[in-house]
């Protein structure tokens, strides 16, 4: 499939309706109060400076401090995990001492559950009003199965999961533009600027459908072609998280892959033949060491922690038939070589594809890091779940490449620590 071209950096004014706040903050802004409860706090801290002892806090000042802090949290994250949660009671008796809890505690427990309590009282409000970021995660009982439910909440970072529908625009309307959108992508040659305005506008639409159907990959290349551009997966991506897919995957791929490859040496015993074989390779290079130190540190990543590279990694020949070379292959990168050399040491790649769903949905990418960052963003633009036998690699991409969410496994964090040493 052809691409767009290359990622622009620019925002079209629309992208700026969805949510703009990437990272949770730290600390936490606790939000400005009414007057009165701030004057009657401002003295509180006065009087806790000399004495240590805090205010008596009356039911209707304690409501508008925790509504004020679930509006706050709602517009950064739907759903904070606890961590975040702790950090917003943190903040709160950082800001207000007097409100601090007396004991041997940190001071704020009581404050953590009752600001938990009332974030799920505010997404309910919001559930029953009809909010799509929300409402698509009520509990509802799966086909056939009296005991599981199906629950869609983001879970990896992402800000927008499912927005809102710009104002003014319904289902009816947006499926106008959409149709407009599949016309311009048919053209051959694109209107970049038209298809990136359709993109923005038509992106709650996209997500409800994506989010709550669960279509095939097919089926949304089919509706929406111009999300498999090139251009548009970065788009797509940063309107879901607010952060620049291809800039901060490749800085990261930068940083850490000499630090990868001195975690591959120093280990290479414990990973058997996969890893030496690699590290082999990468040493009887000779010409553009740069990049092939890059893909070793890519290739070795699912070798180091555990996860089955040949899930990930595919290679097939030029006169391969498509539907052989993609077969069974759920998520991947397909590397399509000469077929002269295909099985030799100095097989010379000709195509870099990205495989979703035994379908190539990207080709023509120009190098590894490049091919597995649009996989990543892909994975997020579609909302499928990382495959079990890539589990920490993709969670390493996501923790440590993106420097996204803040709920990792144990081998992430422990490769995380052994990087930043």
């Amino acid at each position: 499939m052809n691409s767009s071209g290359n990622q622009t950096n620019s925002l079209s004014p629309l992208s700026r309706y969805w949510r703009s706040i990437s990272e949770w903050p730290d600390p936490f802004p606790i939000p400005t109060l009414s007057l009165d409860v701030e004057l009657k706090l401002r003295k509180g801290n006065e009087s806790y400076e000399s004495n240590k002892i805090g205010i008596d806090v009356s039911r209707d000042m304690k409501i508008e401090i925790l509504d004020k802090i679930a509006q706050a949290a709602f517009d950064i994250k739907a759903y904070p995990d606890h961590d975040e949660l702790e950090s917003i009671a943190l903040a709160l008796i950082a800001k207000y001492p007097c409100l601090k809890e007396p004991g041997r505690g940190k001071g704020y427990e009581g404050w953590l559950v009752s600001i938990r309590n009332k974030l799920n009282n505010y997404r309910a409000k919001l559930r029953e009003a009809g909010c799509s970021e929300v409402s698509v995660n009520k509990k509802r009982k799966a086909d056939g199965d009296v005991t599981k439910y199906t629950l869609k909440r983001a879970k990896r970072g992402e800000v927008n999961h499912v927005p809102e529908h710009p104002e003014q625009h319904d289902d009816a309307s947006l499926e106008e533009q959409r149709l407009l959108l599949v016309e311009a992508s048919k053209k051959a040659r694109f209107d970049h600027s038209f298809i990136r305005e359709k993109m923005d506008l038509t992106f709650s639409l996209r997500r409800r459908e994506i989010v709550e159907e669960q279509p095939m990959v097919m089926e949304i290349q089919t509706r929406w072609p111009a999300l498999f551009f090139k251009e548009q997966i970065c788009e797509e991506f940063f309107r879901i998280t607010n952060k620049e897919l291809l800039g901060i995957f490749r800085a990261a791929v930068d940083e850490y892959t000499p630090k990868l490859l001195r975690l591959y040496r120093a280990r290479k015993g414990a990973f058997g033949k996969d890893m030496e074989n690699l590290l082999e390779k990468l040493d009887d290079e000779t010409s553009n060491i740069v990049r092939h130190r890059k893909d070793a540190a890519l290739r070795g990543l699912p070798v180091f922690l555990r996860d089955e590279p040949k899930e990930l990694f595919k290679q097939c020949l030029e006169s391969d038939r498509e539907d052989e070379s993609t077969k069974e292959v759920a998520v991947g990168i397909l590397f399509v070589v000469e077929d002269c050399v295909a099985t030799t040491s100095s097989a010379v790649v000709q195509n870099i594809a990205v495989v979703l769903e035994e379908t190539i949905v990207l080709e023509d990418v120009p190098d590894l890091p490049s091919a597995l960052a649009y996989l990543f963003g892909l994975l997020y633009a579609l909302n499928i779940s990382y495959p079990k036998a890539l589990k920490y690699t993709f969670e390493t991409f996501q923790h440590i490449f993106m420097e996204m969410g803040s709920d990792c496994t144990q081998r992430v964090r422990s490769l995380k620590n052994k990087l930043l040493l």
